[in-house]
């Protein structure tokens, strides 16, 4: 293949910007007052997924083609061979939703990346493809959002009442029929099967033809308008680090935050490795023992158990004690992993010793238990420079106190020959093996090649408003880096932020004096207050009496939560959050065998109570909770003043649905609780609408956001791991809308709610 090519862009000489609502903004170009489509191109080799009518699972290599809105599937290269018609065809419609599965064994044979692509009108319409990398998944991703995005600035049936909607506050302006293509289906001519699979399949390598022909993607292609890394935090935490010892370029940290908490350590080792962060997360997750050897003193062996999904498995491991001279037989272990991928691209892997039945004590060895561990590799390359790509790796673990204490004092003692010591020094081996190892480096740069033209041809009639097919039916994209460092702020133990500039400073003076003109630009000022008695309104979960209460809920305010300044735009600054606009009156916690939509329409909701419609706006705030039984958790926030209709707020309750997707967005923090539930839930902001699916329902004086988990496998995932310890958690959230223009900032929080060691057994009956 020609490195010199695979995308390509026009060149436009007048410029409109119109918002897609994802994010992104839409670059049309106005010729004689006529709108022209701009140009790109995405192409590459990758595996068609499905099951033929017999119920056989195929796996067919197959080069996939994106011309603007246009996708195309082809059994060869169209560059190679001239002429050549495409297999499956259609168009990337605003009803395309992307799903990444995490990675899959397919055939028994090879493990890979696998993407689904469903209709949100019609989930039943669905197929699926995969990659040799999470890298390639995560940029096909970004191909079909550019694709999408395509598809709406250049229909005039969807572009003219989106101006409309701008212009006029028109919701949902642009609802057309699209016929759909069926790429879920077989074709009866195609019975070539991947029996060979585990020839081609290499974790971290993939498969030879992907090597050699793998996807042309550029790194420096900007599809979508969020671009930077995310900081540390959008909550402030409790940890307090502190750095005891440096070892082979690692920096190995206690938290001293509170030495009292109990007779377990909490200890984390830290260092800069000069690779991607696709990269170390597919060394990390490799079971290949050659590759393992390389940098693992403990974990080398190690055979998968059993795949639960792409993003939970269960392994099975075995040491010789040989290294560690005070055991006396073997040892063997036996450990499940979780991992998910942030909207920032930091990876996160959580390890628990496990149990199961495939995997009994076996004779001759001594069952141990690895300690709970968490991965996080964390990109640290600035957007484009493929050039100088490293990442944070950060290995964190609990281990007992007193042989921790005495290596501290002597560095002479048992630990270092002791599990947790060998998991600590994982990281210092990691960084080692890769840097010993070019090639590795180099991975992404031999999967992607860059180009600027294409070779292929195509006819005037090929690609033109004729075709009306839909490519899978879906919108959406996964990620969005959409947030800068916030590495600026340090926190000490009388909960002051200390700044490392001036500007910080003024941002922080600025917000705190701007609080109440948030109120006065989003709300109605010239209308006088509607009087809000907390003692009118009563929802199924209780308001606590103080934060030392248990199962009920309570107003956190602001102050735990860092959101981007006036000055954001110009130098990244973050700020601590003042008061919420909204008022929280109350939230309901309920179980039902389904999940409950428009439950602001139920005759027992707060909404719909006397006192609940004589307020001016309410937003209601429904996670639906994936279990069995499902759970709803509803929070209900007020304002004593109408929303003024040319705020943001008021874009946000009136805008399309698009709109709001870009918009929402949910900062987590836990503070208190189990420290890997800590690290699975993070405290970084999610804009939810690209994480999981969002339904809104706008009517009298209210909007109703229903959030539904159980869309996303990775919120299921976490939310999963909640649930088992939620008893013993107080977590906070937060509600916001992001900013990304200067006249939106500095952000606010619409609401905060602090829930306090919920029981499951008080959700009340729907």
């Amino acid at each position: 293949m020609n490195p010199n090519r695979g995308i390509k862009t026009a060149s436009l000489s007048s410029r409109r910007s119109l918002s897609d609502g994802e994010g992104m903004m839409l670059s049309l170009t106005m010729n004689n007052g006529e709108l022209k489509k701009p140009n790109f191109e995405y192409f590459g080799w990758i595996y068609h997924l499905g099951f033929n009518k017999i119920g056989h699972e195929y796996c067919h290599l197959r080069f996939l083609f994106i011309r603007g809105k246009y996708v195309e599937m082809y059994t060869r290269d169209p560059h190679d061979n001239p002429g050549i018609k495409p297999i499956r065809r259609g168009v990337a419609g605003h009803t395309l939703l992307v799903k990444d599965l995490g990675h899959r064994k397919v055939n028994n044979h090879g493990d890979v990346y696998v993407l689904q692509f469903y209709n949100r009108l019609d989930e039943s319409k669905k197929g699926e493809i995969a990659c040799a990398t999470p890298e390639e998944a995560r940029r096909w991703m970004d191909a079909f959002l550019q694709a999408k995005n395509q598809c709406i600035a250049c229909n005039p049936l969807v572009v003219l009442p989106m101006m409309r909607m701008i212009l006029f506050n028109l919701e949902d302006a642009y609802l057309f029929y699209v016929q759909r293509i069926n790429l879920d289906g077989h074709r009866h001519k195609m019975r070539r099967y991947a029996h060979g699979f585990k020839k081609l399949i290499k974790i971290g390598q993939g498969p030879e033809p992907l090597l050699r022909q793998s996807s042309a993607l550029l790194d420096n292609v900007t599809t979508d308008g969020f671009l930077g890394a995310d900081g540390d935090a959008d909550a402030i935490e409790a940890h307090t680090w502190k750095c005891v010892c440096t070892m082979n370029g690692i920096r190995i940290f206690e938290d001293v935050s509170d030495p009292k908490a109990g007779k377990g350590v909490l200890v984390k080792s830290v260092g800069i490795i000069e690779a991607s962060a696709d990269t170390v997360f597919d060394i990390l997750m490799s079971l290949e023992p050659s590759r393992r050897y390389e940098w693992d003193m403990l974990t080398s062996d190690l055979e998968l158990v059993e795949s639960v999904d792409g993003q939970y498995d269960v392994v099975y491991g075995s040491y010789d004690p040989k290294y560690f001279t005070w055991w006396s037989s073997k040892r063997d272990f036996v450990f499940s992993r979780q991992w998910f991928r942030g909207q920032d691209g930091t990876y996160t892997i959580l390890q628990l010793p496990a149990v199961h039945k495939k995997r009994p004590s076996k004779s001759g060895f001594q069952r141990t238990k690895i300690n709970p561990s968490t991965w996080e590799v964390k990109s640290l390359a600035a957007p484009g420079a493929a050039d100088s790509e490293r990442c944070l790796v950060t290995n964190m673990l609990e281990i007992q106190s007193d042989s921790w204490g005495l290596w501290k004092k002597t560095r002479t003692s048992k630990f270092e020959k002791s599990i947790p010591y060998a998991l600590l020094c994982q990281v210092s081996g990691l960084k080692e093996y890769i840097g010993a190892n070019p090639s590795i480096k180099n991975l992404s740069a031999t999967n992607f090649f860059e180009s600027q033209s294409s070779s292929v041809s195509v006819s005037s009639g090929e690609c033109d408003e004729d075709v009306v097919d839909e490519f899978y039916d879906a919108i959406a994209a996964e990620s969005s880096e959409d947030e800068d460092s916030d590495n600026g702020v340090a926190i000490d133990k009388k909960d002051h932020v200390t700044l490392k500039n001036v500007s910080w400073a003024v941002a922080s003076l600025s917000l705190k004096t701007d609080s109440d003109d948030n109120a006065n630009k989003e709300l109605d000022s010239t209308i006088p207050p509607v009087p809000m008695d907390p003692a009118w309104f009563c929802g199924s979960l209780r308001e606590g009496k103080d934060d030392s209460d248990t199962d009920c809920w309570t107003n956190p305010g602001g102050s735990g939560f860092m959101i981007r300044g006036k000055t954001y735009l110009a130098d990244g600054a973050k700020v601590r959050s003042g008061d919420p606009l909204l008022k929280l009156i109350a939230v309901d916690w309920l179980k039902a065998d389904q999940s409950i939509d428009k439950i602001a329409l139920r005759p027992s909701c707060v909404v719909q109570s006397e006192a609940g419609r004589k307020l001016p706006f309410i937003l209601v705030f429904n996670l639906q909770i994936p279990a069995k039984p499902n759970y709803n958790l509803v929070f209900y926030y007020a304002a004593d003043r109408p929303v003024n209709k040319g705020s943001l707020l008021g874009k946000f309750v009136d805008g399309t649905d698009a709109f709001r997707d870009s918009k929402l967005k949910l900062i987590p923090s836990i503070v208190k609780g189990y420290w890997m539930v800590k690290r699975a839930v993070g405290t970084k902001a999610c804009l939810l609408g690209k994480a999981v699916t969002c339904k809104y329902f706008r009517q009298d004086n209210f909007l109703e956001i229903d959030v539904d988990i159980g869309s996303s496998a990775v919120a299921r995932s976490v939310v999963g791991l909640v649930l088992g310890y939620v008893t013993s958690l107080v977590v906070d959230l937060a509600v916001l809308i992001e900013a990304n223009e200067e006249a939106e900032l500095p952000e606010y929080l619409l609401g905060t709610v602090r829930l306090s060691c919920v029981k499951l057994d008080s959700a009340l009956e729907a």
